[in-house]
């Protein structure tokens, strides 16, 4: 033995060692294995090994826990632990159940505080085999997916059971037509664009713009639920893979906290509910932490701007010179600041939405109207300038759609909308010599006698919200919306290229169309087939259809490039002159919208689903689980 070597030692025992020495390498041998087993449990990759001595942890169910997401935004960079839910079928597949959905869930992002873009698009490359997984120690989410889908009414895609009688239907060709008009639009976009905000198809490249603060790929974000939608799975995998790799969010610019909001964080939030994607889910939540330093007002109404890097905020320049919030920006936050706190467990972001709720409730409105401009300082109105189009517009519809997304229990949400509905009928609706019924601009008691584009949603709207007006008053709804949409179809069947302009004026005897070269513009706006779709599903009338193929044709003959989709400048003129600019919305919006009025009412079910501003479908919280009744 080696001990017998060492100089003065005496064997003691038949062992060689006395008891003292005994006792000291005694003591070695143990520290010796409890290192060799410790290492077992604290080396990486050593999760087998731990199976053999542990016994398996139990899972605890996802309604009984809450994902704790800090209040405040952690360093940039950095990813929430993630915590998968079940995958749901891809496009086209109805089964979460399914071989094929458990193999989708291998996309996944796979590490969970990348430090830096190449590290996280290299996590999420990886050997495309592993499923997202939570991190050891991580408390899963509460929002169980499974169930939620279980409590949808009807299937996401629709019932599809007739769909093997429709190759032959007109409306079929004409469904496909939208869908071909889709996949040309991304197709191009990535040929010419990808990763960049908006594809420019006359030149052939990308524009980034500075409204997202250094956000890239929003036309991906836009595009994921209407590609889904659509079936088109090639596609709407390339738009998950980017997201994975190479949506990062560690930026540094100014952004719209309403742009960001309704494109990014809305279309994040519909890609997860459509697909169980975890990606989807902690993307938004964290770009939704990096959202609420705009909400550091003395009122709790949040400025327009937030910069992503100082956390600091401010006003748009242009609002009453950097004085004011404007109501369709910090109005339309609350689907999407609910559906935040549903699936983080983060109180925050209902929260902030409520207090908005609440200044709006008990502030004075002059007769009952909400005027566009308020301080975030003051809490007062700034000026008394009333518009259901451009600075007002999404306000109201947010709060038709808080009352149907908390499955009607948020009754503050439909008194308020019934109250403001009834005073813009009484003072802002007109009826023009030539019988049009419009929305007139209310400047502090004195009307403008135009209606935009953006006050087009208004007929959808009105139609959304008549079921649950006042029994007396529900007939007049609809055909109040009837009236306006047919009013935003003449100012598109009167100019030349039969698409609509900007803003188009009630005077001087010319009725819907635009008076100044300035306002004939259209660029790829969704306004008028978004009233189409509601009215159709309301109706079923022929008509809605039939106007909105005339749109699909205009689409194509004016808006169509070799390279994409672009608006064009004056709709009066039958030579197009091309802005160069495929908008997001078109791909979020306007084409989504003309595929759901070509397809039957079940799918996207207005039952189970609400769309936000930028047509990103929400779900309606059936269980009121989350206490969304109250605001």
């Amino acid at each position: 033995m080696l001990v017998r070597k060492v100089p003065g030692f005496v064997p003691a025992s038949p062992w060689g060692l006395r008891l003292p020495q005994k006792f000291v390498f005694l003591l070695f041998l143990s520290g010796l294995v409890t290192l060799c087993f410790g290492a077992l449990f604290l080396l990486p990759n050593s999760s087998r090994l731990k199976r053999l001595f542990l016994a398996p942890r139990t899972q605890q169910p996802g309604l009984e826990a809450v994902a704790q997401v800090a209040s405040h935004p952690r360093a940039h960079g950095q990813e929430s632990p993630p915590n998968p839910a079940p995958a749901a079928p891809a496009p086209g597949e109805d089964d979460p159940g399914s071989q094929a959905s458990s193999r989708r869930r291998k996309g996944w992002l796979r590490r969970t505080h990348p430090t830096g873009p190449r590290e996280e698009a290299t996590a999420a490359r990886g050997s495309g085999a592993t499923a997202l997984r939570p991190q050891e120690g991580s408390v899963p989410s509460s929002f169980d997916f499974k169930a939620f889908r279980s409590r949808l009414r009807h299937p996401v895609l629709g019932t599809r059971a007739d769909r093997s009688k429709e190759p032959q239907s007109l409306v079929h060709t004409q469904r496909e037509k939208i869908k071909e008009m889709m996949r040309f639009a991304w197709q191009s976009y990535k040929r010419y664009a990808m990763g960049k905000n908006e594809l420019r198809p006359l030149t052939r490249d990308g524009y980034e713009g500075n409204m997202f603060g250094g956000l890239s790929g929003a036309t991906v974000i836009d595009s994921l639920d209407t590609l889904y939608l659509m079936e088109l799975k090639e596609e709407f995998q390339e738009a998950k893979a980017w997201v994975e790799e190479s949506f990062h969010l560690n930026v540094s610019g100014e952004a719209s906290l309403f742009e960001v909001n309704i494109r990014y964080i809305g279309g994040l939030l519909s890609a997860f509910y459509l697909t169980g994607e975890e990606v989807f889910r902690i993307k938004a939540i964290k770009l939704g932490e990096k959202l609420l330093p705009a909400f550091d007002t003395p009122t709790g109404i949040p400025k327009g701007v937030v910069n992503f890097k100082s956390g600091s905020n401010r006003s748009w320049g242009w609002a009453m010179a950097g004085s004011s919030s404007i109501l369709a920006e910090f109005g339309s936050l609350h689907l999407e600041f609910l559906h935040l706190t549903q699936l983080s467990g983060n109180q925050v972001f209902a929260e902030k939405v409520r207090n908005i709720r609440k200044v709006l409730r008990e502030i004075d409105k002059p007769f009952g109207l909400y005027p566009n401009f308020l301080s975030p300082v003051s809490g007062n109105w700034m000026q008394h300038h009333v518009s259901v189009g451009g600075l007002g517009d999404s306000f109201y519809e947010y709060l038709i759609k808080s009352w149907l997304m908390s499955a009607k229990t948020d009754m503050e949400a439909k008194e308020m909308y019934y109250e403001a509905l009834e005073a813009i009928e009484t003072h802002l609706v007109n009826v023009s010599p030539g019988g049009l019924t419009y929305i007139a601009e209310w400047r502090g008691g004195i009307l403008d006698h135009k209606m935009g584009h953006l006050a087009c949603f208004s007929g959808g709207m009105i139609a959304l919200g008549a079921e649950d007006a006042k029994e007396e008053k529900r007939a007049h709804y609809r055909e109040l919306a009837a009236q306006i949409t047919k009013t935003c179809h003449e100012s598109y069947a009167r100019s030349d290229t039969k698409l609509g302009p900007e803003a188009f004026w009630f005077n001087s005897g010319r009725e819907a169309v635009a008076t100044q070269t300035s306002e004939s513009y259209y660029i790829l706006r969704p306004e008028v087939v978004e009233s189409y779709m509601y009215l159709w599903r309301q109706t079923h009338s022929p008509i809605y259809r039939e106007w909105g193929w005339e749109v699909v044709m205009a689409l194509e003959k004016y808006c169509r490039t070799e390279a994409g989709f672009s608006g064009i400048q004056d709709v009066y003129s039958k030579v197009p002159n091309h802005d160069n600019k495929q908008q997001t919305f078109f791909l979020a919006e306007t084409l989504k919208y003309l595929y759901l009025l070509f397809s039957e009412d079940d799918m996207l079910s207005l039952e189970d689903w609400v769309f936000n501003t930028e047509a990103h479908p929400l779900p309606v919280n059936h269980s009121d689980s989350s206490g969304w009744g109250g605001g």
